[in-house]
């Protein structure tokens, strides 16, 4: 029987820097297991046995086939169904380009703050294990910046250059988004399961302005959104006036906001990063009182 601090030790000190998990022994906060399902249970009890020093929080066994993501109080880790077999590590849906475990680790962990982690995301997307696992660096063209505010004014922007999507009748959240930002992907399917109407303002912290043309001048400009978020084909249209996206990028070097996704609720409190939705759904409740 071992515990995961004698897990570490038994990796070397790069294996632990490329994995970027963080790991607990028993002077971790115990918190009681949030376990449901009967294949939860039992993977559990496994656990329990194999790893008397690791307290669990939660077994979670349905989110991706085959595997059991288990969080023992701020750390992650996986098990196959059986609980022989312990991997440490990240998962990567290849079909979303979504980087599962980091998005896990912001909804344990929601006070990271991950505009900067856009690079690392966009490096595994394209097969770059390595890159994607290093130290963020994502960063627009260095020059002489102010320090980003806690309340951002948006009068200064004009109409053209926002995409705007959702519920038009619902809360308004402005993001300032990159298309190969893996975070801002993330934050995009959560605002679409949300009642919200979102103004996405495109600017290019990672080399997108590309991209950000194409949708742009998309016909359908929200559909075009969301694919190329899912690294889909999607018809570009003809050239059009993008002097939108220009000042959209003027803006962001104006008030520091050197990362994205960077979120403004409509009385200007600012949120940088990705948020999971039960904290975004409590953030815009806020604005309203």
């Amino acid at each position: 029987m071992f515990g995961i601090d004698r897990l570490r030790q038994r990796l070397s000190p790069k294996a632990m820097m490329l994995l970027a998990v963080p790991f607990v022994g028993v002077a971790s906060v115990a918190v009681a297991a949030q376990i449901a399902s009967p294949g939860n249970v039992e993977v559990a009890s496994l656990l329990k046995t194999r790893l008397p020093k690791t307290p669990l929080t939660k077994v979670d066994c349905e989110k991706v086939k085959g595997l059991c993501e288990v969080t023992a109080g701020s750390n992650l880790f996986y098990v196959d169904t059986k609980a022989r077999y312990l991997i440490i590590g990240r998962v990567y849906d290849m079909e979303t380009r979504q980087d599962l475990t980091a998005a896990r680790l912001l909804e344990i962990n929601p006070d990271m703050l991950v505009g900067g982690a856009a690079k690392a995301n966009a490096a595994s997307a394209d097969g770059d294990e390595e890159s994607a696992l290093a130290p963020p660096q994502g960063r627009l063209q260095k020059t002489s910046l102010p320090a980003r505010p806690a309340t951002l004014s948006l009068d200064g922007l004009p109409k053209d250059g926002a995409i705007v999507w959702g519920n038009p009748a619902g809360q308004t959240v402005t993001v300032f988004t990159d298309f190969r930002c893996g975070y801002c992907r993330a934050l995009t399917n959560v605002l679409r399961s949300m009642d919200v109407r979102v103004v996405e303002r495109p600017i290019s912290v990672l080399g997108s302005r590309d991209i950000a043309d194409r949708v742009y001048c998309a016909k359908n400009r929200e559909e075009a959104l969301h694919a190329a978020y899912a690294g889909e084909p999607f018809k570009g249209g003809a050239s059009c006036d993008t002097s939108g996206l220009d000042a959209n990028e003027a803006f962001a070097h104006k008030h520091g906001l050197t990362g994205t996704p960077v979120i403004v609720r409509s009385d200007g409190a600012v949120l940088e990063g990705y948020r999971p939705k039960e904290f975004l759904l409590s953030w815009i409740k806020e604005g309203r009182s």
